[in-house]
C-alpha cells in the first residue's frame, strides 16, 4: 500500500513546485517594466579602406589605420585595425553623421591622415602610401650649387670674430672682404 502513496506524493510536490515557479517569474516580469528600455544603437556605416603603394599601385599589408571619431572637438576614443594580404581594411561601427579623423601608418611610408564626414551607408577610399622625402634642414644647401667664385655673397659668412693675427691694420675696409658684423 506504502508503495501506491509514495508516487502520488512525488506528483503533488511536482505540481506545488510548478505553480511556485510559475509565481516567481510573474513577479519578475512585473519588475521588469522598472528597467530601462532597449534603445536600438544608430544606424552604423560600412567603411572599406584599401591601402596601396603610390609608386606601384601595390597593396600594403600590415599598416594600422586608426579611427579616431570626433564629435564636436572631443575625441571619443580610437578604433585599429590591420591591412590584410589585399591592402584592406573594413569597419562597420562607426555612426552615420560622424565624423572621423583616420590615420594610416606604414611602415617606410609617409603616415597618412584625413578627417571626413561618415555620410553614406558604404564608404569606399583608397589611400596611396608614399615614401619619405629629404628632410628639410637650414645646415644643408637648399638644392643650389654654386660654384666657387660665382657669387660670394652666397657663402655663408661667419659670425664669429676674426683672429687676432688676421686682423686688417687698414681703417678703410677691402672689397675682397666685405665688414663682418659681430655679436654685441
Amino acid at each position: 500500500m506504502l508503495h501506491h502513496f509514495i508516487p502520488r506524493i512525488g506528483v503533488a510536490l511536482t505540481a506545488v513546485a510548478l505553480l511556485n515557479g510559475s509565481f516567481t517569474l510573474r513577479a519578475q516580469d512585473q519588475d521588469s517594466q522598472h528597467l530601462r528600455k532597449y534603445k536600438a544603437p544608430p544606424p552604423a556605416a560600412r567603411i572599406e579602406i584599401t591601402v596601396i603603394r603610390d609608386s606601384s599601385g601595390k597593396p600594403i599589408e600590415d599598416a594600422h589605420v586608426i579611427f579616431h571619431p570626433i564629435e564636436g572637438d572631443k575625441d571619443k576614443g580610437y578604433l585599429e585595425l590591420k591591412t590584410d594580404e589585399d591592402g584592406k581594411v573594413v569597419i562597420d561601427v562607426l555612426p552615420i553623421g560622424d565624423t572621423v579623423r583616420m590615420q594610416v601608418i606604414a611602415n617606410g611610408f609617409q603616415t597618412y591622415g584625413e578627417d571626413y564626414k561618415v555620410d553614406k551607408a558604404e564608404i569606399a577610399r583608397e589611400v596611396r602610401m608614399k615614401r619619405p622625402g629629404a628632410q628639410y634642414s637650414i645646415y644643408k644647401d637648399s638644392g643650389k650649387s654654386a660654384k666657387s667664385g660665382d657669387n660670394p655673397s652666397s657663402k655663408p659668412q661667419s659670425s664669429a670674430p676674426p683672429a687676432s693675427g688676421s686682423q686688417n691694420n687698414s681703417d678703410k675696409p677691402s672689397d675682397s672682404n666685405p665688414p663682418q658684423h659681430q655679436p654685441n
